[in-house]
């Protein structure tokens, strides 16, 4: 069983198992920088997913390099051995599934081996997700129920290839009545912290202030709230804040009848996915409704 949101905010070590879905091309790496980064951060299981077909001929070489980019974010010496990653408190490990259906192939490895973050980059093209030239991010967060950090090919991201720190200055969090945001706040806010995160989130509501919900942002060293409210249409009043701040990332509480982001398609996150400029961290509520 896949843990749900409110199971990963009441783990002692939230975001330990953290999975990257690869299909090794550019795109790929900038979201590969940032699932090594969180991985760090936590301490935790860094798993790299190629999902190959039938005939295609994947060498282990193709794969990021893990210790080559340790090294040049000055954490391991050149040349370092694979025992090295272990001394810094990060496991990894590199997979290759042969599968004509990608999603498949990550949900089979994810029913076996569950994770607690999915990291995959995403194509805007032509108004849909796609990943390995078919639509894979939606399928495959809708189906596994863990919080996602999508990160669009044509952004840079938060975390600088080159030094691998953390260029994550300004949040966007919008807010509704539905779906409740406050565990999605108190898991967001968790990353935030396990990342050193120091900056602005802004909990934005579109509407007007009779229906921002009532939300106490936890307490947290080094990070500031801001409250806004702006009346308009909600998807681009949330892609013009995201651009007037600017912000590094946008956290989107997403909710689904049957599963995470079992609505996504034509869903308020998957409108903003397809313009964002910035990854965009979705995370589950469905069981926060359930349990009230």
């Amino acid at each position: 069983m896949f843990p749900r949101i409110h199971d990963i905010a009441s783990m002692d070590q939230p975001f330990r198992r953290i999975l990257h879905p690869t299909d090794l091309s550019e795109a790929s790496h900038t979201a590969f920088l940032h699932a090594l980064k969180i991985a760090l951060a936590v301490k935790g299981k860094l798993t790299l997913l190629h999902v190959t077909r039938e005939g295609e001929q994947v060498s282990w070489d193709e794969f990021p390099g893990v210790r080559g980019t340790l090294h040049h974010w000055g954490l391991l010496p050149e040349h370092a051995p694979s025992e090295a990653v272990a001394g810094i408190g990060l496991a990894v490990r590199k997979l290759i599934a042969k599968d004509t259906d990608p999603v498949a192939a990550c949900l089979a490895l994810l029913d076996e081996h569950p994770a607690d973050l999915i990291v995959l980059a995403t194509s805007q093209h032509q108004g849909r997700m796609r990943w390995l030239g078919r639509e894979v991010s939606g399928p495959l967060t809708r189906e596994a129920g863990i919080p996602a950090l999508l990160v669009p090919q044509q952004t840079l991201g938060f975390v600088d290839g080159a030094t691998g720190d953390l260029a994550l200055k300004s949040v966007l969090f919008p807010v509704a009545a539905e779906p409740r945001p406050t565990a999605a706040l108190e898991v967001a806010t968790t990353l935030l912290e396990l990342l050193g995160f120091e900056g602005t989130t802004a909990l934005l509501h579109v509407g007007d202030r009779s229906s921002m919900p009532g939300l106490e942002p936890p307490t947290s060293n080094g990070m500031t709230w801001e409250r806004r409210v702006v009346d308009g249409d909600v998807v681009p009043t949330i892609l013009a804040e995201a651009a007037a701040m600017p912000c590094d990332l946008i956290v989107m509480p997403t909710e689904g009848q049957h599963g995470f982001l079992d609505a996504l398609r034509g869903s308020t996150t998957e409108r903003v996915l397809r313009e964002a400029k910035c990854p965009v961290l979705a995370l589950p509520v469905r069981q926060e409704r359930e349990e009230r």
